[in-house]
């Protein structure tokens, strides 16, 4: 996901404000990346500033071995580090919608029908569980040890990373995802999230894991 270090940046996005439009709209990227983002980013570089000790380890190393934080700051790492995490990897996840449906491709789409028995029944068990969010936190699909497929919550900002697994795509379901847009419309967002899933960046993350 990361290999960054600190002194972490705002990394610019993979493409314009407007360019997931009608489903994700400008002022709600805008917002959820210049601002938010924003605050995670400097929140972890103030977290990390007077620990010298972990300022060469990548936020993916931190977040799966939780174990060597320090515990006074371990918190806080899983807070504004997880933040930085599971925002980048959510940006990143997405695409402008093209003119064809957007459906998995690829060895991920034939797992998915395996497991799932179509991608429509995966559609709507996602949805379902995404619903079920009670608060804020996030929607994944992963990749296990063994090479599963599982759609796995994370509550606030806590990393899929942390418990071994290999995320492919998010949604996030944190109300500023989507309120400026949709209120308290969350299945629509969720609806509307489904056409600009960037699948070929999901099934060469689920390939190279193989």
């Amino acid at each position: 996901m990361s290999e960054e270090c600190y002194e972490f940046e705002l990394k610019p996005l993979p493409y314009s404000y407007d360019a997931l439009e009608p489903y994700i709209s400008t002022q709600t990227m805008q917002v959820h990346h210049d601002r938010l983002l924003k605050g995670y980013v400097d929140k972890l570089n103030a977290t990390l500033k007077n620990c010298p000790q972990l300022q060469k380890v990548n936020l993916d190393c931190m977040l799966r071995n939780l174990f060597l934080i320090p515990q006074k700051i371990r918190t806080s790492v899983i807070h504004f580090g997880g933040g930085v995490s599971n925002h980048n990897f959510f940006f990143e996840s997405l695409r402008p919608s093209g003119k064809t449906e957007n459906v998995p491709v690829g060895k991920l789409k034939n797992a998915i029908e395996t497991q799932f028995g179509s991608y429509e029944k995966f559609k709507e068990l996602f949805k379902e569980k995404a619903m079920a969010v009670f608060g804020s936190g996030w929607m994944w699909l992963v990749k296990d040890r063994n090479g599963r497929l599982i759609i796995f919550q994370t509550a606030n900002q806590d990393s899929p990373l942390s418990s071994g697994f290999c995320p492919l795509m998010v949604i996030d379901v944190w109300e500023h995802a989507y309120f400026l847009q949709y209120l308290n419309l969350r299945d629509q967002y969720i609806d509307n999230w489904f056409h600009v899933i960037d699948w070929d960046r999901a099934n060469q993350l689920y390939e190279v894991h193989d």
